[in-house]
């Protein structure tokens, strides 16, 4: 059985990724520009997502600013 992915939670640690896609669709508002366009995402943050959750949930910034570069 497949896992369910919740695009509204870091796929990581599982806290609210701030999405701005995501709060656009929960709120029924436009997209605000996400924090992560001018994000730098290293190989080590990206290697702890699992696979399951690649390309379908946004890392929260949490997770990107603790994970060594």
């Amino acid at each position: 059985m497949d896992k369910v992915i919740d695009p509204s939670k870091c796929p990581i640690c599982g806290d609210p990724n701030q999405c701005a896609q995501e709060i656009a669709k929960a709120t029924g508002t436009p997209p605000e520009r996400c924090w992560c366009i001018t994000e730098t995402f290293s190989s080590e943050v990206l290697d702890r997502v699992p696979e399951e959750a690649k390309n379908k949930a946004c890392i929260c910034s949490k997770c990107v600013i603790t994970t060594a570069f």
